[in-house]
């Protein structure tokens, strides 16, 4: 195999998969949502259904679009959890006064009282990563940098002008 030579100290390295941190942010989230698998299943939910109880958990009822926008995916992601959240009887989905567009998703009694057992989740994922309060906010902390500082840029780069 061939190695390309650069001309910066450290650039030799800069194109290592193992010094990427798209492959590490790649592998770090499948693998922690991986670990949530089990604990979530206690739940009888999964790691996206989880991610709508939240934000229904943070205040309900809310609207289709604004649990998209609060979990960054789109509406059309969106709706198949709902229609299995409203199956599992968690959540009902009705249309809102005044605007037949826009659909309002609340929970249920079933889907309030869940929140109690869901309590336990962050805890027990703590402990399953090896990882403390602390260390958990300052990675938070650093991901919704990454978030904040990728917000808005456009995936393929402009065009240099000539």
């Amino acid at each position: 195999m061939e190695t390309v030579t650069g001309t910066e100290p450290g650039q030799n390295e800069d194109l290592l998969l193992e010094h990427q941190l798209c492959f590490a942010l790649t592998v770090a989230a499948r693998s922690v949502v991986g670990a949530y698998k089990p604990v979530l299943e206690r739940l009888n939910l999964t790691h996206p259904q989880y991610l709508v109880m939240l934000c229904l958990w943070e205040a309900s009822p809310r609207t289709v679009r604004n649990i998209s926008d609060a979990l960054a995916q789109e509406p059309a992601t969106i709706s198949p959890l709902l229609r299995r959240l409203e199956a599992a009887g968690l959540i009902t989905r009705r249309r809102v006064d005044g605007n037949e567009r826009a659909l309002a998703v609340e929970l249920t009694t079933k889907g309030a009282a869940l929140r109690q057992e869901a309590l336990k989740v962050p805890g027990t994922m703590m402990e399953r990563l090896g990882l403390t309060r602390a260390q958990v906010t300052e990675l938070h902390t650093s991901m919704m940098g990454l978030i904040a500082a990728t917000s808005g840029q456009e995936t393929e780069p402009e065009p240099a002008v000539e």
